[in-house]
């Protein structure tokens, strides 16, 4: 039910959940399978975001769609279309840009992240939400030479499905999609970069507008197949460990930009990507004197319950920082640790608020993420690159099939604690019972990645 139209009226709702990002809308569909008590979405938003398709590959491991729609189409879910401007924690209640309070017995954050951009001009653009890429894609048309900065997901399927423009990627490392990949992995997909995309994937979904969404993340599926630009051959040319040092407007052509670099390198372009990563976004006020207790990234901390430091108030997804430690677990703000966590976090508002038993979700035993890179299917398991490992202690076995799969192991004291798994190499779920049962694989090292040898058998 929408309650747009009533301003300046109290409103009262047992468990209320900001946000109509992935963690927000898991959060609330989640919290409508465990309680018949009210619940109460607020979005800045018509237009959220909502997971769909979901496939398993393991227990865990799960990959999905994620589709914009419209609140109007919701059944039987309360909402307002309104802002967030201050809480307070002590009485439990919350005000909005419209002059709204809202009384809460649990509150849930889910007001995701902002992206970093290099500069506030309209020629740097900064990927995060519908509305931003439908801008790129409408400048994208007009352009013969694009700089894109940064090194994580967006930036690398921009670089893959970007067509007919020449590309100038500026990354601070010293291979591509370091977030994720290896160097073995980064040469594997070298000879991906220039290979042209199609067009012909079709869109299957509504699109609806609404008002700007600070906080709502990009899907998976976010490009929507190939773009194109206005030249007549694809070209990408990286430069690594560097930085932008200066921009500015072309003095005698106002229409370029003119990007000069740390390593003393200077290039003109139509406009500047900036996918340097994302700030939390926790700009409302605490009115009752409280503070959250914030990490050094700028998240809000969160324990293993989701619960802040202040009393009733939850966080999930991008807008928190988890202040718990996991063997073979770690956060990294992305699509499937948003709806794990907007889940996990409506299971512990509704175990606390009916007084029962909690334990943590099984997620959270073992780090997964389901993408694609360059048209492959990427798999992450556990510790995929020793993050937090005594590199020397590590041992790392890697089968590379050119142009088919790249397969890394990561094992340490004989036992296997993560997996990069490029490729339709069927060994993820393999690698997932070998990381969350710990068994010694001292003995099996020559076997664990022969093709012709079912590793599987050993267990029987």
């Amino acid at each position: 039910m929408d309650h747009t139209d009533k301003k300046n009226r109290q409103f009262e709702a047992t468990f209320v959940v900001i946000g109509g990002g992935i963690a927000g809308i898991s959060c609330v569909e989640t919290l409508k399978l465990y309680t018949t008590e009210s619940v109460l979405l607020i979005s800045e938003s018509p237009t959220v975001k909502v997971v769909t398709d979901v496939k398993f590959y393991t227990k865990i491991a799960a990959g999905f769609n994620v589709e914009d729609q419209n609140l109007h189409c919701f059944k039987n879910t309360e909402y307002i279309i309104d802002k967030i401007i201050a809480i307070n924690s002590t009485e439990q209640t919350i005000e909005t840009l419209n002059g709204r309070e809202i009384k809460y017995k649990k509150l849930c954050l889910c007001t995701g992240a902002v992206p970093k951009l290099l500069a506030d001009k309209d020629y740097v653009i900064g990927l995060r939400d519908t509305h931003s890429v439908e801008y790129f894609q409408k400048v994208l048309g007009r352009a013969k030479r694009v700089l894109i900065v940064g090194n994580g997901g967006i930036a690398t399927d921009l670089v893959h499905k970007l067509n007919d423009i020449e590309i100038i990627w500026i990354i601070r490392d010293e291979h591509i999609s370091s977030h994720f990949l290896d160097a073995g992995a980064a040469e594997f997909f070298g000879n991906y970069l220039n290979i042209l995309q199609t067009s012909d994937k079709i869109m299957k979904r509504f699109r609806y507008r609404g008002e700007t969404s600070s906080g709502a993340a990009l899907g998976p599926d976010w490009h929507c197949g190939a773009m194109f630009g206005n030249s007549d051959r694809k070209n990408v040319v990286i430069e690594y460990k560097t930085e932008i040092k200066n921009i500015s407007k072309n003095s005698l052509d106002n229409d370029l930009v003119k990007v000069e670099l740390e390593n003393g390198k200077i290039y003109e372009c139509d406009f500047i990507v900036s996918a340097t990563g994302v700030i939390p976004n926790n700009t409302f006020e605490i009115k009752d004197g409280q503070y959250f207790d914030i990490a050094n990234d700028g998240g809000i901390k969160v324990d293993w319950k989701m619960e802040t430091n202040l009393s009733n108030i939850y966080a999930a997804g991008d807008v928190c920082t988890v202040n718990w430690t996991s063997k073979h677990w770690f956060q990294m703000r992305l699509w499937t640790q948003a709806r794990q966590m907007g889940m996990y976090a409506a299971k512990c508002m509704h175990s606390m608020y009916a007084n029962e038993k909690l334990l943590q979700d099984f997620c959270f035993e073992l780090f997964t993420h389901v993408t694609s890179f360059f048209g492959f299917k990427v798999i992450l398991l556990g510790l995929f690159n020793a993050q937090g490992l005594d590199k020397k202690h590590c041992e790392l076995l890697v089968r590379v099939t050119e142009g088919q799969e790249y397969v890394k192991l990561v094992i340490s004291n004989g036992r296997v604690v993560g997996a990069m798994l490029i490729g339709d190499s069927d060994l993820e779920e393999m690698c997932e019972n070998l990381i969350l049962n710990q068994i010694d694989v001292t003995n099996l090292m020559d076997d664990l990645l022969d093709p012709n040898i079912d590793i599987e058998d050993y267990f029987d």
